[in-house]
């Protein structure tokens, strides 16, 4: 099997990269919305939004990472 050239590795070190702060920055967003929101009272549909907010960012690193993955198989 072919190693794949440097700047195709590169490119998928970077979206890796970038799937890590993704995941990491939805993480501690999220607990911060959830902290903040039980603080001032905020109503549970307005907590939802961020909620499914977090949602989007995950499904979003899911598949860039399913990308990435397919990528070096082939």
């Amino acid at each position: 099997m072919a190693r794949p050239d440097p700047d195709t590795e590169r490119k998928m070190a970077r979206q890796a990269r970038l799937v890590a702060f993704v995941i990491a920055g939805t993480m501690i967003l999220w607990m911060g919305a959830q902290w903040f929101g039980g603080e001032i009272g905020l109503e549970a549909r307005y907590v939802f939004l961020f909620d499914f907010a977090a949602i989007a960012a995950f499904l979003w690193a899911l598949v860039v990472t399913y990308q990435i993955w397919r990528n070096r198989q082939g």
